[in-house]
């Protein structure tokens, strides 16, 4: 009986073994495998791109110095600087979630690993219509479900700065863009996805948050 205990044990042993092997290298795909559809899924706001620079060399990123202690006059209305594709041309930050990142006119894998991205068929902050920025959850978006109605956020360009109020938590399926389209008020929509330890999640979570608060910088003159 012990001959045969021990001949079984050492059939069986290498499948065990296996098994682990192959567990581990499933859980050490998770994360890799997480990014690439992250990637995929947030850029499809990004159908509308506006004279991106792209040529053959790649993407073109131009990181940008944002102004974030102006102290001169404002104005309640002013002039937007439109950024080129793959320009960083604000600053987002929320106090109250933890959240402050540069923000990148575009959505493409390599800006979302610098900091949040406004789709670039979205408004600039300043003009009337629906400004729509992602990032990462597990980076720069890390604390978005910490949000709260009432809450603050504010973009600061180097044309102005906008305080947003949150007034909706959101949550959809990454197929409906229903809080992503074009919108006849003066609106930020923030997103990500949803937290899945499993992989990736086909849900985005977010909020939609009403502008009160627009101060234009007004030129030296």
């Amino acid at each position: 009986m012990n001959n045969k205990g021990g001949a079984f044990i050492h059939i069986i042993t290498p499948f065990i073994l296996l098994f682990l092997c192959v567990g581990i290298f499933i859980i050490a795909m998770i994360k890799p495998s997480d990014k690439i559809k992250v990637y995929l899924n947030l850029a499809f706001m990004d159908d509308m791109k506006s004279n991106p620079l792209n040529d053959d060399t790649g993407l073109v990123i131009k990181e940008n110095d944002i102004i974030e202690d102006y102290t001169g006059e404002t104005s309640e209305t002013g002039e937007v600087i439109h950024p080129s594709f793959g320009e960083q041309f604000a600053v987002i930050s929320c106090d109250k979630a933890d959240i402050y990142a540069p923000v990148y006119w575009g959505s493409k894998s390599e800006l979302f690993e610098r900091g949040a991205c406004q789709a670039s068929g979205s408004v600039l902050p300043g003009v009337d219509g629906n400004t729509v920025i992602s990032a990462h959850v597990d980076t720069f978006f890390a604390n978005l479900d910490k949000l709260e109605i009432g809450d603050t956020v504010t973009i600061k360009t180097n044309y102005g700065e906008f305080v947003y109020t949150v007034r909706e938590l959101i949550e959809f399926p990454a197929s409906n863009d229903k809080y992503l389209s074009a919108k006849n008020e003066t609106i930020l929509t923030l997103y990500t996805c949803k937290r899945d330890i499993l992989g990736t999640s086909d849900t985005r979570i977010g909020a939609v948050c009403d502008i009160t608060e627009s101060k234009f910088y007004k030129e030296e003159e």
